[in-house]
C-alpha cells in the first residue's frame, strides 16, 4: 500500500538553474509523511504537539536526485514504510512529476518517549499502522 501526497513548488523553492533546490526535498518529504501519518489515522496535532500516543526523530536522511522539478510543476511524492524495526523504522519517498522520477529520499525514524528524547520500542499502534505498506519480497 503506497501513500501519494501532491505538492507545487513555489518561486522562492526553485534555485538559479530553475529546479527546486535540494533542501526543499526534506521539507516535502516531511510534509508527505506528516500527511501520510495522518492517513494512517494518527492527527498530527495530537499525535504530535498535544501528547499522543508516540513520537518520532529523524536520525538519517538521504536523497537521490533523478531529474528535474521546477516551478509549479505537480509533483507526485508516494511515502511508504521500507523497514520497520525495534526501536527505529525507515520511510521510503519517491518524488515524480509527470510519471518522470525526480527524487528518490530514505529517512530515518526513531521512537521516542513523547515529550522526551528517550528511545522506545515502536507502539503496536504505530507499527500496525505502518506494516501494511512494507513492500515484501515475493515468495520462491
Amino acid at each position: 500500500m503506497t501513500f501519494t501526497h501532491t505538492v507545487r513548488p513555489r518561486y522562492a523553492e526553485v534555485d538559479m538553474q530553475g529546479v527546486v533546490f535540494n533542501a526543499h526535498w526534506l521539507t516535502y518529504f516531511d510534509e508527505a509523511c506528516t500527511r501520510y501519518f495522518a492517513s494512517l489515522g494518527f492527527d498530527p496535532k495530537v499525535t504530535f504537539f498535544e501528547g499522543g500516543t508516540f513520537d518520532v526523530m529523524v536520525v538519517k536522511a538521504t536523497l537521490e536526485w533523478k531529474g528535474p522539478a521546477g516551478f509549479e510543476d505537480e509533483v507526485a511524492i508516494s511515502v511508504r514504510a521500507d523497514r520497520i524495526g525495534d526501536k527505529s523504522f525507515d520511510i521510503r519517498f519517491s518524488a515524480s512529476v509527470e510519471g518522470r522520477h525526480v527524487c528518490e529520499g530514505v529517512i530515518t525514524y526513531v521512537s521516542v518517549k513523547p515529550g522526551t528524547k528517550e528511545t522506545r520500542s515502536i507502539p503496536a499502534v504505530l507499527r500496525s499502522g505502518l506494516e501494511p505498506s512494507l513492500e515484501r519480497e515475493p515468495s520462491l
